[in-house]
């Protein structure tokens, strides 16, 4: 009967897609698309939870026996980014679109919800439906901790839309999946002087390419060899003009790892360098570090109780160094986070780019995990 109310609902919800890729909203953007996915709940009788966020919302499945509360997860912003593809509902908003999938996701959802509200009688226990704002920007993630939306909930499931692997792929494992994200900056203050007179002055110049080559260190002779981090510089500003040593320099860059302790190393020996170099050279320093995004680091036994429930071919991943928001809920709550193919195509681009294209056949498969997900859990989790 499931397959059969699949098969039904399926061409609407690729309607469903298409409509939301041609209307691409920003982060802490998405009031028409929070508004779409409201309409559609309501005409299927899904009741929306009220909430504190501002955009994005919660609906919730109530099962006919009790039992526990588990949440289903999908991002629903876009990127500023024009369009480059030839598609027949490519994005009519300039300057945005869903370069990331997020309307595969969000599409997803509502036909996972779909599904499981035609059946609740087989339901033992709460549903968490989270359409979340701001993934890409703005710590979307965040917003729904803060404002206490899924309070109660056991156990979070998500996923992200996979382009290197084809449809009907699902590719998942326990432990680190994607990288955590952090962002410092190193502002420099040192004596400005005349570019004749390098004696007059302090150069911060000089100091930060000492620092830019002394952070690798850092990766190559403080770091576990078996654990993978990345340290970049992609930021250096210093100077207004060829003869003018300035009395300011600012570098910005970006840590990648996958477990906290890698982290607190990777910060304070990048403390310790850029203090004891600036001020071996008499100058000043002041680092700002946030925190983007936590490591994905899926929860070992909520991870094989939802692999071992699905009836799709599962595949080990590759582990990324790009970062996703659904670690904040996996800081909190024990979660599974699994990739989706989505194209396959040896040529086919990744996300954020203006040619990247996502295949509707993603979206079946997505539903899938969604539900039998959700069953898995429901049935197994006391």
């Amino acid at each position: 009967m499931l397959k059969e109310k699949e098969q039904d609902i399926l061409p609407e919800i690729v309607k469903l897609r298409h409509y939301f890729h041609e209307y691409p909203e920003l982060s802490n953007q998405e009031f028409k698309t929070t508004k779409k996915i409201i309409e559609i709940l309501n005409k299927w009788d899904i009741p929306v939870v009220p909430t504190k966020l501002n955009k994005g919302l919660l609906a919730q499945i109530k099962g006919d026996y009790p039992g526990p509360t588990i949440a289903l997860r999908a991002d629903i912003d876009a990127l500023p980014i024009e369009e480059k593809t030839n598609l027949s509902y490519k994005s009519q908003n300039t300057g945005v679109m869903h370069a990331c999938g997020h309307d595969i996701h969000l599409s997803s959802l509502l036909g996972a919800a779909y599904l499981l509200n035609q059946h609740k009688e087989k339901i033992n226990g709460t549903i968490d439906l989270l359409f979340q704002p701001a993934e890409e920007v703005g710590h979307g993630g965040d917003q729904v901790i803060e404002k206490n939306v899924l309070k109660g909930v056991d156990a979070i499931v998500g996923f992200h839309n996979m382009p290197t692997l084809k449809p009907g792929i699902i590719a998942m494992k326990k432990g680190p999946l994607m990288a955590g994200c952090y962002h410092f900056v190193i502002t420099l203050h040192g004596a400005g002087t005349h570019a004749a007179q390098p004696q007059e002055g302090t150069d911060v110049v000089v100091t930060q390419a000492a620092i830019i080559s002394q952070l690798q260190t850092i990766v190559s002779r403080n770091n576990n060899p078996f654990h993978s981090v990345v340290v970049s510089v992609t930021k250096v500003n210093a100077g207004e003009t060829w003869n003018v040593l300035p009395e300011m320099a600012v570098l910005e860059g970006t840590v990648r790892t996958f477990y906290d302790e890698d982290t607190e190393l990777v910060k304070r020996r990048l403390f310790k360098i850029v203090n004891d170099i600036s001020s071996a050279f008499n100058q000043k320093a002041d680092i700002d570090w946030t925190t983007g995004a936590h490591p994905v680091n899926n929860d070992e036994k909520i991870t094989s109780i939802v692999k071992n429930g699905l009836s799709l071919e599962v595949e080990k991943p590759v582990e990324t160094m790009t970062a996703e928001d659904f670690a904040t809920f996996e800081q909190i709550i024990p979660g599974t986070f699994a990739f989706i193919g989505s194209n396959g195509d040896p040529q086919a681009v990744g996300v954020h780019d203006p040619h990247y294209i996502g295949s509707d056949e993603t979206i079946q498969t997505a539903i899938k995990y969604f539900v039998e997900s959700a069953y898995s859990l429901l049935s197994q989790l006391k």
